[in-house]
Formats: structure tokens, sequence, C-alpha cells
């Protein structure tokens, strides 16, 4: 199965160019089988790729309003294990003073709350109007990263790319354009390429489910630049958010989960650019195709 669907990698490239206008078919045929075809067959559907990364933030960043006697105070919990970079807007105002001239640009550490504005009403005979937005992004985007060699973060193998940076199927977008996928038997064992805090992890979907990610396991890097590991099996991640880990860590066992095309792992390095989570070029100490080796690599 496994052979098949990196065979059939070239096609789903070639069907990502819009220049070629070619419709990607998905079928499972008698002995559950997958395959990806430009050919329509009895009981297949197209095959639609969605190169999103869904982290919603907004559970555990929050904007609370405080009210008291003089007026309202705005504050924002930071209740992960990174920092935060946040920006507060507030538009539409009406009888309020107190108002900042532009929006309020913060950069909150971990599990951290802060003040960012406190309002009064220019009559207090009369309520207070105003609308506020928060836009929030993962990490401090005034660290610079380090220069770090990744080790291969997987056992056995080896194993085969089967999708670079800048690819033409997926890997388009800013936050994954320089990600890596790596064909590889469900259930291989995944470990960290870097030493790092856990920060956000996904463990309960099953197949393609809510989240295009599917599972997933993001370290939180001291330079500030994150290892995202995707497609993870259900129930296979072995750590938790807040938990500091080593250079080979087990994380969790490689499935083919979200909107995957198939048995693999993606992994891509990513760091804030200013209210914004981008993939960013990282290297390998060495070829995809060999046999990891953790004596070597690191800063």
């Amino acid at each position: 199965m496994l052979g098949r669907i990196i065979l059939l990698c070239g096609l789903l490239l070639a069907g990502a160019n819009p220049a070629l206008a070619l419709t990607i078919y998905k079928y499972t045929d008698a002995n559950g089988v997958v395959t990806y075809t430009d050919k329509a067959a009895p009981g297949a559907q197209v095959f639609v790729f969605r190169d999103r990364m869904v982290e919603r933030l907004d559970t555990q960043v929050k904007l609370e309003t405080k009210k008291h006697d003089a007026g309202e105070t705005l504050l924002v919990r930071n209740d992960l294990y990174a920092p935060v970079e946040v920006e507060l807007s507030l538009n539409n105002a009406v009888n309020v003073s107190g108002m900042p001239d532009k929006p309020i640009h913060w950069v909150l550490p971990p599990r951290s709350t802060i003040r960012l504005a406190t309002l009064a009403p220019r009559d207090a005979s009369q309520p207070m109007r105003y609308k506020p937005k928060l836009r929030t992004a993962l990490g401090d985007p005034r660290l610079q990263p380090i220069v770090y060699d990744y080790p291969l973060p997987w056992v056995g193998g080896p194993f085969r790319q089967s999708q670079g940076a800048n690819g033409k199927y997926s890997h388009f977008t800013p936050k994954g354009r320089y990600a890596i996928d790596i064909a590889m038997p469900e259930g291989t064992p995944i470990v960290s390429a870097r030493a790092g805090t856990v920060v956000k992890i996904e463990n309960g979907q099953s197949g393609r489910g809510n989240n295009p990610s599917g599972n997933f396991v993001r370290v939180l890097h001291d330079d500030g630049t994150m290892g995202v590991y995707l497609h993870l099996m259900r129930g296979s991640v072995l750590v938790g958010e807040g938990q500091r880990i080593d250079l080979g860590t087990p994380l969790a066992r490689s499935g083919n989960t979200g909107n995957s095309s198939g048995p693999h792992l993606h992994f891509v390095i990513q760091r804030n650019m200013g209210l914004a989570l981008e993939s960013i070029p990282f290297d390998f100490v060495q070829p995809v195709d060999t046999l990891p080796n953790f004596a070597v690599g690191g800063e």
C-alpha cells in the first residue's frame, strides 16, 4: 500500500499545478488499498487538498473586560506555554475616553496576563460603546533564529521524501512553504529533532477529521523557532503541553490523519514574522533517504 502511494506522488504533484488543470481522484479497492489517479473509477471521489494548518488561539489567548466604578479595564490572558504577540484595536467608539491613538502591540510571556487599556465614559451618565478586535500570533517576533542543522526526526527507515520545499502540490502557503514530507509506514516512531518546550498538541483526531494538520506536536525552541510534526497517529502522542524535552525525545508515531495524501510525516520549522506565523528554510544533517544518526547534528 505504501509503495503504491509513493509511486503516485509524482501524479499528485502534477495534479496540483494549475496550468495542467488535472483532476485527481481517490478511491479504495476491495483490498483496502487507497489509490490516487487522474482516471475516474467507480466509487472514486475528487480529491481536494487544502494546505492549511488550523491552530486556533482564541480559547487560550483571551481578551477580558473588568468593569469597575471608573470604567473598564481591558486585559489579555495568555494560557499557552509559549509567548504570544497580540494587537488590540478599538473601533467605533462612542462616549469613550482613554482610547489609544493606534493599535496596541505587545508580546505576552507564557502563562501571563497583562493590562492593555483602561477606558472611562466621557459622560458618566451615558454608556460607553466600542468594538474591540484582537489579533494574535504564536511566538516572539523579536527573537532571531540561530544556525541549526536538524537530525532526522524519526527512528527506522530509510524513507523517501515525497515532497520538498516550495512544492507544487501543497507547500505553497507562508505557513508551509519550506516544509518537508517524508513517506513512511504508519506507526513509525517520531522523535524530537531539537530540544525545546511542547506548546501545542492534538492527539484525538481520526482520519481527515476537522483539522487539516491531523494530530500534531508543536515544539518551541530557545531561539523562538518552532518545529511542527504533523499527521500523527491518533492516540500516539507521548508528550504534554508545557513539557520540556531534549533532542531525540519520543514524541509520537507517524500516521495518516488530517488532509494527508497518504501515510507520511510533515515536518516544518516556523517562526513569528510579526503577527504572522511562517515557515522558514532549514537543513537536515544528512539525506532524508538514509538511516537517522543522532550522533551528528545540532548547533
